[in-house]
């Protein structure tokens, strides 16, 4: 059994502001955590590293296999190799 068996990819959705009252961006969140309260802290860090000044997370839930097409592909080998993957996207009107 491997790691990624035993733990799988959690994928958390959400909005992201590079700036205070700036336009928002859509987000998916991908990485293998113990746990969901760990797995939202990692996220919040990796995107407070990558500049991010406001999140606000939505859901949190286990990925059922892997995506079919890319961002979401590439992100999630990314998180099954212990990184932290964040696709960002613009939000529908």
């Amino acid at each position: 059994m491997t790691e990624s068996d035993e733990r799988p990819v959690i994928i958390i959705t959400g909005r992201v502001w590079r700036e205070k009252g700036a336009d928002s961006e859509g987000v998916h969140v991908m990485l293998v955590a113990p746990d969901d309260d760990t797995a939202v802290r990692m996220a919040l860090e990796a995107l407070a590293q990558e500049g991010y000044a406001e999140a606000e997370l939505d859901q949190i839930g286990d990925m059922q296999g892997e995506p079919d097409e890319e961002p979401h592909l590439s992100a999630w080998q990314g998180a099954l190799e212990g990184e932290i993957a964040i696709v960002t996207f613009e939000e529908p009107e």
